[in-house]
């Protein structure tokens, strides 16, 4: 079995994972957006304190399972700094005491990864990752073998969500808040401008996106925040589907996945289920349960490695606030 812990950002999560069977016998995770909505985002000192907190409390629940540990998966990379901290002092400690080799684990992968638990991995696949912190487009046909060929020059998908809902002072995550809100809405309303519209470039922007909304809150009374919520996520999508379409041109997809908390937004999945259809491809997507961080994808990212041999040496281990795929 795989021990895996996850505290990149604002998550506290452990799995147990078998090896054999990819089954996922053990998954709890702790959620501190409570605690940072009254300041509209994580606060990266007060999510590392409650990582403090939680995980051990999360570590007691698996005693059960120590004696059959192989390994044990933290997340590594990419990450708030102070949080990766909180996971990987927890592996180590885990490493020694138990004596099992440790896996680091690129964060990243693991949303890919959210695709397949408790399941075999099916690639090559083209793969969209939206989150919090990333929005990129990947070409996956292995484990170790992804290249990244569009990502943001800017905020990401999610990001724009959290900053807009910020704006409309409708807490933390603002992802949930602002997509219902824009089901009430009129997606035509306000005419924001798609981002890199006339751009040749195969890449995503949304800092002009949110000031534009900026703008239009200015004047704005409460009443008109549905519409202006429903063109901001129709804009914020539609950017995404001609930057894909664009792609499709020179590389037709064949299996095409969402992944990332993002990943969660039904507007977007529907838009990307159309943008497939002349295609004729797949479309992979996660559980909504495993769409945000978690330690089940860390955990099968880790049986992944873990049959490879892909050890990280106990004194070489860091954390990589920044790194990428």
């Amino acid at each position: 079995m795989i021990l895996s812990i996850e505290s990149s950002c604002d998550d506290s999560a452990i799995a147990i994972t078998e090896i054999a069977t990819k089954k996922l016998l053990f998954h709890k995770k702790i959620s501190q957006e409570l605690e940072h909505s009254v300041y509209g985002g994580v606060v990266p000192e007060l999510a590392a304190r409650l990582h403090a907190e939680a995980l051990p409390k999360i570590l007691e629940e698996c005693k059960p399972y120590f004696d059959g540990l192989k390994a044990v998966a933290v997340t590594t990379t990419p990450g708030l700094s102070v949080t990766l901290v909180e996971g990987v002092i927890m592996a180590k400690a885990a490493s020694i005491a138990l004596n099992i080799p440790i896996i680091g684990v690129n964060h990243l992968i693991g949303h890919i990864y959210s695709l397949f638990i408790e399941k075999e991995a099916v690639f090559p696949l083209t793969v969209l990752l939206v989150s919090g912190g990333h929005t990129q487009v990947m070409e996956v046909k292995s484990l170790e073998e992804i290249k990244t060929v569009a990502k943001s020059m800017d905020d990401s998908f999610g990001e724009s969500f959290d900053k807009v809902a910020k704006m409309m002072h409708l807490g933390y995550p603002g992802g949930p808040v602002i997509e219902k809100l824009a089901k009430e809405g009129d997606r035509k309303k306000y005419n924001f401008t798609v981002p890199l519209h006339q751009s040749p470039l195969i890449a995503f922007s949304y800092s002009g996106l949110k000031n534009s909304v900026r703008v239009a809150l200015e004047g704005a009374s409460e009443s008109d925040y549905k519409d202006i919520a429903a063109s901001f996520e129709h804009v914020a999508v539609a950017h995404i589907i001609q930057k894909l379409k664009k792609y499709f041109k020179e590389v037709p997809p064949k299996t095409f996945a969402i992944v990332g908390g993002a990943s969660a937004n039904l507007y977007l999945r529907s838009q990307i289920e159309e943008l497939l259809k002349p295609h004729n491809a797949k479309l992979l997507l996660s559980e909504l349960k495993y769409c945000s961080d978690n330690a089940a994808m860390i955990g099968r990212v880790g049986v992944e490695m873990y049959e490879k041999g892909l050890f990280s040496p106990l004194n070489a281990l860091e954390i990589c606030p920044k790194s990428v795929i």
